[in-house]
């Protein structure tokens, strides 16, 4: 089945709309390089559009009704948009889920050292990583210090023309012949992923003066100790702003667009919803890059929690509705998957693989070599889907994870299934996946965000 670019389809003066679409994309994922500034952003724009906080509604004990808007967060690293519908939420919502975590270096909670006059930061990568990706490139710290007294102090150094860049350095290759012999996945170990920030040393001091000298910079500037870094949390990722890639302009190059394009898109289709008939949510996600794993992932209480508020909020809550509510339930499970790459056709099936311009992508299932772990959507749901883009001229293809026995990689899907309602995996091809610098299409951003839509106000 060899669907036509979607870029064919549209003449100039549309193709602009597609344009326009992914400069806001660019602008986000540039701007939101964590969890925590991902929800800033998605709470702002909320608030903009007339979301209120659900807890606002919590504490007034006032009525939610049809038409009106929420939002919730979950430790400032998850957060879940709700329209409600004219329908009782018993018989379902739709929901779109996407994660906004991505593969990065984490800080260690005693990052701070000296070796032979340098200043380095000690780092744990988090997620998958190329590990040799990571070093002799610019990168920024991101993230919050909190203070015993409580005070929270935002980290962003690195972004700005003005501000210092960090990096990790490599071993040049005039030294590189035992490196060069080690297999990819140890060229560069993790405990070698330390980032280089000083090399002045503070005059007066005898023993470690250029970690002294930094430790007085973050002093003047943040009013930081070094035991603050104890209860930080501190992101390195790549410095720099997401940029058009190709003569044609036609793909976006940035940090993070797995899976910050699936929240992206689903965070508009969402905010084009104003009436609906049933309930719409869109729910955005940490951890999922190390398994959905804690309090801020899809494995916590925190959606099912949300619901449960919102059913009580109007009126007639019990345990039963909630069941009801979740199993009548449809979710596109809206996260990311490899773009064939003609660099590398060893890996991919032709015929089952995701192309650049064939739109959003479903998955009918993830998971690795027999399908371990994976959520397998059913037929009827599928077929639903399909007349849904369809009748609505949505560009779309189906696509695995690679080669059977190659790989694979895993979702939320399989968790929100445990609910027993009907998902399946959709989203954005992807190049360079988990790599610095990732690629996205434009046409399969815009033809995802009307598929999204698409979804929102149909499916049933």
């Amino acid at each position: 089945m060899n669907k036509e670019n979607a870029w064919l389809k549209y003449n100039d003066e549309e193709k602009q709309k597609i344009f326009e679409l992914s400069e806001g994309y660019k602008k986000f994922i540039s701007e939101c390089k964590t969890e925590r500034e991902c929800v800033d952003e998605v709470v702002r724009q909320a608030k903009e559009l007339g979301y209120t906080d659900l807890n606002d509604y919590i504490a007034q004990n006032k009525e939610l009704k049809a038409g009106d808007k929420v939002y919730a967060t979950n430790m400032n690293k998850a957060v879940a948009l709700f329209v409600i519908g004219e329908e009782p939420l018993e018989k379902g919502m739709r929901i779109l889920g996407a994660h906004i975590d991505s593969p990065r270096l984490d800080l260690k909670q005693n990052p701070l050292y000296e070796d032979t006059e340098m200043a380095l930061l000690d780092t744990h990568y988090y997620g998958g990583i190329k590990k040799y990706q990571w070093v002799a490139i610019p990168l920024a710290l991101h993230g919050v210090v909190v203070k015993k007294d409580g005070t929270i102090v935002n980290i962003n150094v690195g972004e700005d023309d003005n501000d210092p860049v960090f990096g990790v350095s490599d071993l040049l290759i005039h030294l590189s012949a035992d490196q060069m012999q080690r297999k990819a996945s140890e060229v560069v170990r993790g405990e070698a992923l330390d980032i280089l920030v000083g090399s002045m040393p503070l005059k007066g001091e005898e023993k470690d003066a250029v970690k002294a000298n930094i430790l007085k910079i973050l002093k003047d500037k943040y009013d930081i100790e070094e035991e603050d870094f104890i209860s930080a949390e501190i992101e390195v990722v790549p410095a720099g702003k997401a940029r058009d890639y190709g003569f044609d302009r036609s793909m976006v190059m940035g940090y993070g667009q797995d899976d910050r394009v699936c929240a992206y898109t689903s965070m508009k289709a969402i905010f084009d919803v104003d009436k609906t008939d049933k309930t719409v949510c869109c729910v955005l996600v940490d951890k999922e890059e190390i398994g959905s794993a804690g309090a801020s992932s899809m494995h916590s209480m925190f959606f099912e929690n949300t619901v449960a508020e919102i059913i009580a909020l109007q009126g007639n809550y019990s345990d039963l509705i909630l069941r009801r509510t979740l199993q009548n339930s449809f979710m596109l499970s809206s996260d990311v998957n490899a773009a064939y790459d003609p660099n590398y056709p060893e890996v991919m099936e032709k015929k089952n693989s995701a192309y650049f311009g064939k739109g959003m992508v479903f998955s009918k299932y993830t998971g690795a070599r027999g399908k371990s772990n994976s959520n397998d959507a059913n037929a009827e749901y599928i077929a639903k889907l399909r007349k849904i883009l369809d009748d609505n001229n949505v560009t779309y293809q189906t696509a695995e994870l690679g080669k059977v026995d190659q790989g694979g990689g895993g979702t939320i899907a399989y968790i929100m299934a445990n609910y027993n309602m009907e998902v399946i995996d959709s989203g954005v091809a992807v190049l360079n996946m988990h790599a610095p610098w990732e690629i996205t299409s434009k046409v399969d951003i815009y033809e995802t965000t009307r598929g999204y839509k698409a979804f929102l106000e149909n499916i049933n």
